[in-house]
């Protein structure tokens, strides 16, 4: 393996944006190195009145914006070295750009950046525009997967039905990281991974192809679906030079986020990879030529997603994570300051965490699926066995933290685990490495060896695919 060679990773996350600069380190048991990483928050939540309440967006700005911040951050010296970019970002969203004018590259004081220009909201993975009947009106895929809100192509016919002039105004569609890779290699139309078109529906992966054909009767404007290509593949070139990162850099086609996670830290086939970040994400390997029933259940809570050379991740992924523990801290923080007080939601989170800390049981019981889930779209939550004596801010965190990983292990148990030869449980993501009472609920719901990562394994992840790849590709 030569050394020297060096990569850059970028996750666009939900609430944040992560990059990860990796060198090939041959004497290194991993084989590389994490030379720098960044971390920023985007903040990038935008309200939109045609989406109504249950509409989830976020300013495309704003997020570019959080990934300039990072790139800037990094060393300079480094970035002359990036040889390849991989891009990573949270799946079933949907962006919308006009092709050839969906940014604007501007030579700034120190390095050159892109700005969007003739770009929508992106509408995330956790909008809940579409009702369960809306869902129902729809046709069925020709694919092992169900469609549910929040996925690109569901929001496609929802905007089809309730905003037919807005997408009038665009011609080209993709994920945030399919969108990235479009504006740094100038593509004239967008290239997906099969990871990410998966994440949409409507699409086979067993063909590799959208159903076009049930999409083009119904309407749906199918001119804007991206080509497909493999994930980590060379999507094309950096047209630009990008702070200090040379111009004709390889970037790699975009990956999901979760594929990005499992790649950076699943060390055997038989670990089982456990993310918690804004949303949950237990997934495992499915055995070489394992192909998944062609007909979608709704009512399944583990999904087969497409992963790397034609294999499968079996996955449950949970909506309810980091945001029911910050939707508690809101609801804290909002009621302290109804009482008068002010108090930052940073000071709550460690203080309610260390509390929690120090109550190791509980007899309270938290159903923590605020946001329901994609197989029960309609369950609340709930609490019961609620006693006086367990009314502290110990006893309710605690619970909490259990609801969240009794309500991941009653979607894939540890016995299914066992079954599909898993034998160690690998942790990440933000949630996670933050919070030790997550780390112990964890442990006592899977009891099998557990290795806990770090927060930018997506963006580590995304680099190391195309690490790999540059390193195949100099080897043959």
């Amino acid at each position: 393996m030569a050394s020297g060679l060096v990569t850059l990773g970028i996750d666009l996350g939900t609430t944040s944006v992560k990059v990860a600069l990796l060198e090939a380190a041959p004497g290194h048991p991993s084989g590389f190195v994490v030379l720098a990483s960044c971390a920023r928050a985007s903040r990038a939540e935008a309200e939109s009145e045609a989406a109504g309440p249950q509409g989830r967006e976020q300013d495309v700005s704003r997020i570019i914006q959080a990934l300039n911040e990072c790139l800037a951050a990094l060393p300079q010296q480094q970035l002359r070295k990036v040889r390849a970019i991989g891009v990573s970002g949270q799946m079933h969203g949907v962006v919308f750009w006009k092709t050839g004018q969906g940014c604007v590259w501007t030579e700034g004081e120190a390095a050159p950046v892109f700005k969007p220009r003739a770009v929508s909201y992106l509408v995330t993975w956790q909008d809940g525009r579409c009702s369960s009947e809306f869902l129902a009106s729809l046709p069925q895929p020709e694919s092992h997967l169900s469609v549910a809100t929040g996925f690109g192509c569901a929001t496609i016919f929802w905007l089809l039905k309730n905003s037919p002039d807005f997408l009038k105004s665009y011609d080209a569609a993709g994920t945030i990281q399919d969108y990235v890779v479009a504006m740094l290699c100038g593509l004239p139309r967008p290239l997906m991974s099969d990871q990410n078109a998966a994440s949409w529906g409507y699409f086979n992966t067993q063909g590799q192809s959208w159903n076009l054909e049930i999409l083009r009767v119904s309407g749906f404007p199918v001119h804007m679906l991206p080509n497909i290509a493999e994930p980590g593949s060379v999507a094309g070139r950096t047209f630009h030079s990008w702070f200090e990162i040379p111009k004709g850099t390889q970037v790699g086609v975009a990956m999901g986020d979760l594929q990005a996670s499992v790649y950076s830290c699943m060390g055997q086939r038989t670990d089982a990879v456990l993310n918690i970040s804004t949303s949950v994400q237990l997934a495992a390997s499915m055995p070489s030529g394992f192909q998944p029933v062609q007909i979608p259940d709704p009512a399944a809570p583990v999904a087969y997603f497409p992963y790397f050379d034609r294999t499968y991740l079996g996955v449950a992924a949970s909506l309810n994570g980091g945001n029911v523990l910050a939707t508690f801290v809101h609801m804290l923080v909002q009621w302290m300051a109804d009482l008068g007080l002010e108090v930052e939601e940073s000071t709550v989170y460690s203080r309610m965490i260390q509390a929690a800390a120090q109550q190791r049981d509980t007899c309270l019981n938290i159903t923590p699926t605020v946001l329901g889930e994609r197989h029960l779209p309609d369950q609340l939550a709930s609490v019961t066995r609620i006693s006086s004596s367990d009314l502290s801010l110990g006893h309710v965190t605690r619970a909490l933290c259990r609801g969240i990983v009794q309500n991941l292990h009653s979607m894939l148990p540890v016995q299914q685990l066992k079954e599909w030869g898993v034998e160690r449980v690998m942790g990440s993501g933000s949630a996670l490495s933050r919070n030790e009472v997550l780390k112990q609920e964890v442990q006592r719901a899977f009891p099998l060896p557990m290795s806990f990562g770090q927060d930018v394994d997506a963006a580590v992840g995304a680099a190391l695919v195309m690490l790999q790849r540059s390193l195949h590709q100099k080897e043959s």
